[in-house]
């Protein structure tokens, strides 16, 4: 699963404060590392923070943060189960 970017959406838009929402993004071209301009679900990832996580791949792992598996965006997860 290379290419796919973790990153959190946060309660405050200065990148504070609890985390809203798990999202799967797109790397930037160029880059592994950093998110590009969308997610999965269309949100911009301007004030989203990268987990510092990325997908394994391993098959029955999950793509988040096992720690956050109740805040996963829904419509990234089924973007992902598809991918």
């Amino acid at each position: 699963m290379s290419g796919i970017i973790v990153v959190r959406e946060l309660d405050t838009p200065a990148g504070e404060g609890a985390v809203r929402r798990v999202h799967a993004a797109p790397a930037a071209p160029g880059t592994s590392t950093e998110p590009g301009p969308r997610t999965l679900c269309g949100r911009d990832t301007f004030a989203m923070r990268a987990a510092g996580r990325s997908p394994s791949g391993e098959p029955g792992s999950p793509w988040y943060p096992p720690q956050e598996a109740g805040l996963v965006c829904p419509s990234c997860d089924a973007a992902m189960d598809d991918g």
